[in-house]
């Protein structure tokens, strides 16, 4: 182990996303996307981050705030997965051009449809996301445990809810298209436990970094998980759709539950956190590859967009600063 290696990390709050053929960083108010063109290059893209629900006091109130920032990330990943897209789309030349010159002449136009479109595609994934995770397990649990007392009915709900949740994790992880998107996606945590382990951001650091970190969005999912297993072990219904009802309505609270839960394990290193981090991070085995050099590249004019990781450091080995951990 190196001598990097073995200092404290320290929280950055960097946050990121894989995209196609490249990533999204987002630090404080400004997100960056660096994409690796067709041709070779590296086009980086920064934006301002703006909320979808702009309440900045509700930005302090737990569980509320995890559902504000649910919902950004929604939003945001949305609209970054379909500007890298932009880059791969096949169409002539000319074309493109036009497209263009009508995109600049009418932008209000072209603003209004990509919102609704980001509105059209987060519901239509919102909607999947209940029928997969929700209906089916409720109904099919309802059918198989038919002469199950009601804590009996919800463990095997539960466990069919797990069940669909690994199958398909293990699902997308063995498609060819989505292998390469998960590189990207090693990068992202590489890039940030380089920083956040004392290391100078160079693709030799960055490569021998880890690709799991425990703020990743796929321990997140995780944690709606169990938090959901959690919260529908108190409610019994006979009536199907009553308990379809609540369990909706719970939605936003075991978002919010789940967002404190992966807040906390980001800033601590506390041994009952790091326990509860174990399965998500497993589970980053499957959404997370090694990336290589170019990759990693990608990665690195991401963070550098929106942070100022030498100033980072020097504050970390000054001893200054918020945020520190033992790892």
């Amino acid at each position: 182990m190196s001598k990097n290696s073995k200092k404290c990390a320290r929280y950055s709050g960097i946050g990121g996303q894989a995209v196609m053929e490249g990533i999204m960083m987002r630090n404080k108010g400004k997100y960056a996307i660096a994409v690796r063109k067709p041709d070779g290059e590296i086009e980086v893209k920064v934006d301002d981050y703006k909320s979808v629900i702009n309440i900045p006091a509700l930005q302090n109130v737990p569980i509320v705030r995890g559902v504000v920032s649910f919902v950004d990330s929604l939003v945001v990943g949305i609209r970054c997965l379909m500007y890298s897209a932009s880059f791969f789309e096949e169409e002539e030349e000319e074309e493109a051009e036009k497209s263009k010159k009508k995109k600049s002449e009418k932008q209000g136009n072209g603003e209004e449809s990509d919102t609704l479109f980001i509105a059209g595609t987060m519901t239509l994934a919102l909607v999947l996301a209940v029928v997969l995770f929700m209906v089916v397990p409720l109904f099919v649990s309802r059918k198989l445990g038919a002469g199950l007392p009601p804590l009996g009915r919800s463990a095997l709900e539960s466990g069919i809810r797990v069940a669909v949740f690994l199958g398909y994790m293990v699902a997308i992880s063995r498609m060819k298209d989505i292998q390469r998107t998960f590189e990207y996606h090693g990068a992202e945590h590489k890039c940030i436990n380089c920083i956040e382990n004392g290391r100078e951001l160079t693709v030799d650091n960055v490569l021998i970094s880890s690709r799991l970190h425990k703020r990743c969005g796929t321990s997140f999912l995780f944690f709606v998980i169990l938090v959901s297993v959690i919260f529908q072990m108190f409610i019994h219904s006979d009536n199907r759709l009553t308990q379809l009802g609540i369990r909706l309505l719970l939605i936003p609270v075991i978002a919010g539950v789940s967002f404190e839960i992966i807040r906390l394990a980001g800033v601590s290193d506390h041994p009952v956190v790091n326990l509860l981090s174990k399965p998500g991070l497993a589970l980053q085995k499957l959404t997370t590859r090694e990336p290589d050099a170019r990759e990693a590249e990608v990665a690195i004019r991401a963070v550098e967009a929106v942070f100022d990781w030498q100033a980072f450091l020097k504050e970390k080995n000054d001893g200054s600063g918020p945020g520190k951990r033992n790892v």
